[in-house]
């Protein structure tokens, strides 16, 4: 690997082969050079950008960082079968850096969505809560139980590339007002552990990414929407009330196919609640 840039004593720019990595390790980057070999014995980790990321803004990003923290969380990342994505460490060593800082002051802070998460990201919410207890191995000042919330919107965060934990936060509170238009539909709450769901909850996740990319579903009214309008009036109605609310909360309409799909899904979710 060839030197391109050397952010500090920790963390460097390197070439290798034909793309750029983010080098870190305890003194890779002491008195070296660009365009001089990396010492290889010194590096600890190798991060390749993904996602288009500017690679030296990312290096710029984890270099500001400190490199045991950096380092900790990575580890602690592998530890529970997360792969230790550049941006993903960033965000989460930045969070643990601050929470730390809490921590030792005796400070707490509080997550209102935290029995959202827990409900709407059962899978992320278990990793989060491992991911808190291998860190706190680690860690001088172990981080209070509460932060396991904060990780976890970390990790659904990184499962859609967004780089932005306020989106993540929206797209809970919106998800959990959707479900609830649906079991106010029905007269009763909607089953958080079925299959139906997890599928509808997944379909709403990527709604929103297309929402922001400004890629929604749109055939001309497909063959698809015009059944589900036949076949499914009272689920399409309901599909039309829950649009509604992301509309609201988006600032965007939805489209005639984007709303049968959730008419789709309300059709599932209907169906297993029927078999219940």
């Amino acid at each position: 690997m060839q030197i391109l840039r050397v952010f500090n004593n920790n963390v460097v720019l390197a070439r290798r082969g034909a793309e750029p990595v983010v080098v870190t390790g305890r003194g890779v980057g002491f008195h070296a050079k660009q365009g001089e070999a990396v010492d290889e014995s010194r590096v600890a980790r190798i991060f390749v950008p993904l996602d288009g990321r500017d690679p030296d803004h990312s290096g710029e990003m984890i270099a500001g960082l400190p490199a045991d923290i950096v380092e900790r969380v990575a580890a602690a990342l592998e530890e529970v079968g997360i792969h230790s994505r550049l941006t993903l460490v960033t965000a989460v060593a930045d969070h643990v850096v601050g929470a730390a800082a809490r921590a030792r002051k005796g400070t707490t802070v509080e997550y209102p969505l935290r029995a959202e998460v827990t409900h709407l990201y059962p899978e992320e919410a278990a990793q989060g809560e491992r991911l808190l207890h291998a860190l706190n191995r680690t860690l001088d000042t172990p981080l209070p139980d509460k932060e396991a919330t904060a990780l976890t919107l970390h990790l659904v965060n990184a499962g859609f590339n967004t780089g932005n934990l306020a989106h993540t936060y929206q797209m809970t509170g919106v998800i959990q007002q959707m479900l609830d238009v649906i079991g106010a539909e029905w007269g009763e709450g909607v089953d958080a552990a079925s299959i139906s769901t997890a599928r509808f909850i997944t379909h709403a996740r990527y709604l929103f990414v297309r929402l922001a990319r400004g890629a929604q579903l749109d055939h001309g009214n497909s063959p698809l929407t015009k059944e589900l309008l036949r076949a499914h009036p009272r689920e399409m109605a309901i599909a039309r009330k829950v649009a509604h609310v992301v509309e609201l909360r988006f600032g965007q309409p939805l489209t005639d196919d984007e709303i049968a799909y959730l008419g789709l899904h309300v059709a599932r979710l209907q169906v297993s609640r029927a078999d219940e």
